[in-house]
């Protein structure tokens, strides 16, 4: 077992005084059409029966989790860290699970409920070793080990986005070794699920994988020399202004149109068609650059596309019109 939880996740696993169970990391369920409130990488929307669960979790880290029953579910797919708990103001009833800033992470690979050496998450489990009515709960408390376990599957980005070409050949044009991936083991060092680097990794993967390597405005999938896409992960809002490492607020762009998209010279509505700036100096040259349909193109599942949130943000603070 890899060990990533340093000692600033080993907050003290608080005692919620529901049914006695203890709670520290925890497990919100979620799904796209679910009938709640509910942005992920922002709020997480419940009801009083689960008041006590969730606030045992302010200042944890939760897992996100997609039932079985959902078409291709996600099953854990992603992380985030639970700031505070207020009411929500609109609905009476309800609370909301804010979510800390600059926490939220989508999974390398998402991890399903069982695979081959059985249940993920053993706290699911009764005396009898079967999957318990617990299963079901909206909220429900994760031990360590089950959230230590959970995330190592989820982050583990040791695999290249695409397979080499000819290992043993002299590589020649775009090279690039893709270090191994690995969590530090010592329990004192950085903050494994704040680092920077690790999340602009993951986050690369998960962007690319939902556009298949391929550049949204132009079309072009690019491979370099190595096997690897040539095509970089983009925040539509960006890190620096509060922007979540969501795929939804991620678009796969090449060199040029990053630079474009980041200064303003293109952006996108909701519909993603693509706006170009009217102070390009050559408003002809990217016309010819962009996708012939004058359309961004889009991660086939919905979930994953550029949410009309971060789009908004995009045209109303780095668009030039």
């Amino acid at each position: 077992m890899v060990h990533l939880l340093p000692n600033a996740f080993q907050s003290a696993i608080r005692s919620n005084g529901d049914q006695g169970w203890h709670m520290g990391f925890g497990v919100f369920i979620h799904r796209s059409d679910s009938i709640y409130d509910d942005s992920p990488a922002e709020r997480y929307q419940f009801p009083r029966p689960y008041l006590g669960r969730v606030e045992a979790c302010v200042g944890d880290w939760i897992v996100y989790y997609e039932p079985r029953k959902v078409a291709e579910t996600r099953g854990y797919f992603a992380i985030a860290r639970v700031e505070r708990v207020v009411p929500d103001p609109t609905a009476p009833g309800m609370y909301l699970a804010l979510i800390e800033p600059g926490s939220y992470l989508d999974f390398a690979s998402p991890v399903p409920f069982t695979d081959a050496d059985g249940v993920i998450e053993r706290g699911v489990l009764n005396a009898d070793g079967r999957i318990s009515g617990r299963a079901q709960a909206a909220v429900r408390p994760l031990s360590p080990d089950d959230f230590n376990r959970i995330v190592t599957l989820g982050l583990n980005d040791s695999e290249p986005l695409l397979p080499r070409v000819d290992e043993g050949a002299s590589l020649s044009g775009f090279e690039e070794e893709q270090a191994p991936f690995l969590f530090e083991q010592p329990r004192e060092r950085v903050d494994t699920l704040s680092s920077r680097i690790v999340r602009d990794r993951i986050f690369r993967r998960v962007v690319l994988r939902a556009y298949d390597e391929r550049c949204a405005i132009s079309g072009l999938k690019l491979i370099n020399g190595g096997g690897r896409a040539e095509v970089a992960a983009a925040h539509i809002r960006p890190v620096e202004a509060n922007g979540p490492d969501i795929v939804s607020n991620g678009l796969a762009l090449s060199g040029t149109a990053h630079w474009m998209f980041d200064r303003g010279l293109i952006s996108l509505s909701d519909d993603l068609d693509i706006l170009i700036s009217r102070q390009s100096n050559d408003p002809d040259g990217v016309r010819a650059f962009i996708n012939k349909d004058g359309r961004a193109i889009a991660p086939r599942r919905l979930i994953e596309r550029p949410h009309p949130h971060f789009l908004r943000w995009h045209r109303e603070h780095c668009f030039k019109p």
